[in-house]
């Protein structure tokens, strides 16, 4: 009797087993604890602070941590700020550009890395605003529009899920038939418990998938050579390989480090906040790119998930709260804290939408952001692993983005502004060499996924192109 008092898992709203709800909540994390982590490690990178340095390390937890919490505030909302939708958030690869463009002009060095978070901080309250003021700018984002940049979005995955699929792009052993054949295994899996079974297994598929994915290259390693040489001689580890020792490393229990207070380099000098016009402008004007994107992403995940448009309600308390996690990510000293595209795909596939489910989710990245050796475990997943369910889970988006453009009527209208959109727009930003000759911050705003693009264009074709019925009374005189 008491069974009868749980929710569905496809439901919005309500409790399931806790058991159940961690199984849900536990694939999303595994679906973008690399991404929530790649762009920090890139862009400390680019400042020249070293993988050994101490601040590296603090800002790396301090990214789960965010994650995790802002997570919660989007799921059950803080007053206006938060969309109570399964939405995911992590560190946003979309400030990757701009944010190392910002890096080789202030010359690098924790003083770049505070101006960043400076202008993150400024950036997060602008979108803020931005979220505040969405409403009377709706007529903007049409299913169409919206519909497009959810493809556009979904496309520019693809490309990542498969290099994880083949190992990991730039990896010596790229391509090679250990990492088809696990990247194939975790896919038949999910496939195979999609859609031959019913209940928990198959909407967990992803996360059982990921663990029969880890079991095949834990087998591997008994039977396969762990190591291959390089075309530069060098011997070099199977990317598939589990490295169980970066666990035994991993600290049990870590205290998080704030900006300008405890959060020190190597040499005890403290990291803080810096607000200088270098970052603030580029990093502003990316903040607006964001919200469109975001814009997208919500649009996914209530069509993918739920089968609906988005209210405006929707719309403006996810805008606010990425503004906000943004906020709170720069005092952690963490990039700007987004919405994660990778999680909208899942949504598309699973159907699994309860906030609860998610919210374990958001509890274990919390708990991965204070004890060390639980992320470590998830971190030592090998690419191929992760690949065989991004190729899917990213496609899918592609899926939702066409299920809303096709929500009204397809007309020469929408036709123009998908054909244009993502033939010109999503092509300049996926093809961004393209722009070599153009001034830096075009390459910043414009290159890279190709999301913005498709995105700017889309507006603007929506708002020049006439309706039918306004073209056709144009035509007839009237």
């Amino acid at each position: 009797m008491e069974k009868n008092n749980y929710s569905s898992p496809y439901s919005l709203e309500g409790k399931l087993p806790l058991g159940q709800a961690v199984l849900y909540g536990l694939q999303h994390v595994l679906a973008m604890f690399a991404g929530n982590l790649t762009p920090i490690i890139l862009i400390l990178g680019a400042c020249g602070i070293e993988a050994s340095d101490v601040v590296r390390v603090s800002i790396l937890q301090n990214a789960m941590l965010v994650a995790g919490l802002i997570t919660l505030v989007q799921l059950f909302t803080i007053g206006p700020i938060g969309g109570r939708l399964p939405i995911v958030m992590g560190t946003s690869s979309g400030f990757i550009g701009v944010c190392s463009g910002v890096a080789a002009s202030m010359g690098g060095g924790i003083v770049a890395y505070g101006a960043i978070m400076g202008a993150s901080l400024l950036g997060g309250l602008f979108e803020m605003v931005l979220g505040f003021c969405l409403k009377p700018l709706r007529r903007f984002f049409p299913s169409v529009v919206t519909g497009t940049v959810v493809m556009a979005i979904g496309l520019s995955l693809i490309g990542v899920g498969i290099n994880s699929f083949g190992g990991g792009s730039g990896k010596g052993d790229f391509g090679s038939l250990p990492n088809l054949f696990v990247g194939t295994v975790v896919l038949l899996t999910i496939v195979l418990l999609k859609h031959f079974t019913k209940g928990a297994t198959s909407a967990a598929s992803i996360l059982v998938g990921i663990i029969v994915g880890y079991i095949v290259c834990a087998v591997m390693g008994l039977v396969l050579p762990h190591t291959y040489v390089d075309a530069e001689g060098v011997e070099q580890t199977c990317s598939w390989v589990l490295n169980w020792s970066s666990v035994g490393a991993a600290s049990w229990f870590t205290i998080p480090k704030i900006i300008g207070v405890n959060l020190k380099d190597s040499a005890g000098e403290v990291v803080k906040l810096v607000f200088d016009a270098r970052a603030i402008i580029p990093i502003m004007i990316m903040f607006i790119v964001t919200a469109v994107e975001t814009v997208g992403d919500i649009s996914g995940i209530t069509e993918g998930g739920l089968g609906r448009e988005a209210t405006d309600k929707e719309l403006s308390g996810g805008v606010v709260c990425d503004g906000f996690g943004s906020s709170v990510a720069a005092v952690f000293g963490v990039l700007p804290n987004t919405s994660f595209s990778q999680n909208v795909g899942l949504v598309g596939m699973t159907k699994v939408v309860n906030l609860y489910a998610i919210s374990m989710g958001a509890i274990f990245l919390i708990l991965c952001g204070l004890f060390p050796k639980l992320a470590a475990v998830v971190n030592i997943m090998p690419q191929s692993v992760l690949g065989g369910a991004a190729v899917m889970m990213f496609a899918s988006i592609v899926v939702s983005g066409i299920q809303l453009v096709t929500k009204e009527a397809v007309n020469a209208k929408s036709i123009t502004i998908v054909a244009v959109a993502l033939g010109l727009g999503y092509g300049l930003g996926a093809n961004s060499a393209i722009l070599a000759n153009m001034p830096s911050y075009v390459s910043y705003i414009f290159g890279g996924s190709g999301i913005v693009p498709a995105a700017i264009i889309a507006i603007i074709l929506n708002i020049v192109i006439p309706d039918e019925s306004k073209a056709e009374k144009h035509a007839a005189g009237k």
